[in-house]
């Protein structure tokens, strides 16, 4: 079992940046892969990030690609999702996620999830 908690939501106005972090407890953090959904009103959940246990080359979704950034550090038990240049389509509740698979993550199929944090983008 693993308990994932969100951090860093917000108001931004467009073109702004956050910060978002997960903090994990239970089982050991570096036992799972790591990724980041989002759900905007009216929307299914989509993928926005994933990455691998060691901190390995992470994988972006195409719509946030060069501006949202996903890491971890394993030592603090923390995932991390910068996100730049926001867009008011960035609106939306930001999920985190784990699960011993990153093909299962990245395919949506995850184990944990956190209880999500609001962001929201004023244009």
């Amino acid at each position: 079992q693993v308990q994932l908690v969100e951090y860093g939501g917000g108001l931004v106005q467009a073109g702004g940046s956050l910060s978002l972090s997960c903090a994990t407890s239970g089982r050991t953090f570096s036992s799972y892969a790591m990724g980041w959904f989002r759900q905007a009103p009216g929307k299914e959940r989509e993928f926005v990030a994933a990455i691998s246990r060691s901190g390995g080359p992470p994988y972006i979704a195409d719509s946030v690609k060069g501006r949202f950034t996903i890491s971890r550090d394993n030592a603090k038990n923390t995932l991390y999702l910068q996100v730049n240049s926001l867009k008011p389509e960035d609106t939306a509740v930001y999920y985190c996620a784990a699960d011993t698979s990153l093909w299962d993550i990245r395919h949506g199929s995850v184990d944990y999830w956190g209880k999500g944090t609001l962001v929201t983008v004023s244009s």
